[in-house]
């Protein structure tokens, strides 16, 4: 079975760097059985949730893990280059190409040892690059349902110059997409952490209307009075 993902948003900043997590999503199976999982009084998950409790980890997210009553072994972990994450009681577990729900089962298989009937919930975090005509370029921290608007709004929004409608999402220097719909989230565009959100200049005429308006205005001034 598997609970359903809680509605509550959590926006923390530290050193620059800034996390907007959607807490938090409960997992309480197999990836295999989420699709048919029932919760509570028989709701069903969301099919962005089942996505994101199969989704696999890579080196560079982090993970927001709460145990509940436990809150010395909750909070945020990073898997590291190694596909490592390093956790309170149980050391250093191997997280690469795990999904969040195979994630969730091991943690409670091994922390059984020591807990009774451990509850824990798990919230993957993509860290990602918001750079390009924003006001507060640098390193966020989203869900990976979050829209790459939201990750914009966390780099303080576009900047006078930026235009959403050209987003680009680029990995290693290589341009993976152009345009993109500001409204698609980190999901779907297959967006991973280390990834940078790069936002556009408005072209020339957008950014200066206010200047071709009184020109115009001007030149059309001189015709008329040559007319005259």
């Amino acid at each position: 079975m598997i609970d359903g993902a809680l509605k509550r948003v959590h926006v923390r900043c530290a050193k620059g760097h800034c996390v907007l997590a959607l807490t938090a999503i409960t997992i309480l199976g197999l990836g295999a059985t989420a699709a048919t999982a029932q919760e509570g009084a028989g709701g069903r998950l969301s099919p962005s949730d089942v996505q994101v409790a199969q989704s696999l980890l890579l080196p560079g997210d982090a993970l927001l893990i709460r145990i509940w009553r436990e809150p010395d072994l909750s909070g945020e972990f990073v898997v590291d280059e190694e596909g490592v994450v390093t956790l309170p009681m149980l050391g250093r577990i191997r997280a690469i190409q795990m999904s969040i729900a195979d994630l969730r089962a091991a943690l409670i298989e091994q922390y059984a040892d020591d807990l009774r009937n451990p509850s824990i919930t798990i919230t993957p975090v993509r860290r990602v690059y918001v750079l390009g005509e924003v006001n507060r370029p640098g390193m966020y921290g989203l869900d990976p349902t979050a829209s790459l608007a939201s990750a914009v709004a966390l780099a303080g929004g576009a900047s006078r110059e930026g235009d959403l409608r050209k987003l680009t999402l680029i990995r290693d220097d290589q341009t993976l997409l152009s345009e993109v719909d500001p409204m698609a989230d980190l999901l779907s565009t297959g967006t991973r952490s280390g990834d940078q959100i790069f936002v556009g200049r408005r072209g020339w005429l957008e950014r200066n209307q206010q200047f071709v308006a009184t020109t115009v205005l001007g030149v059309a001034g001189i015709v008329v009075a040559l007319l005259r």
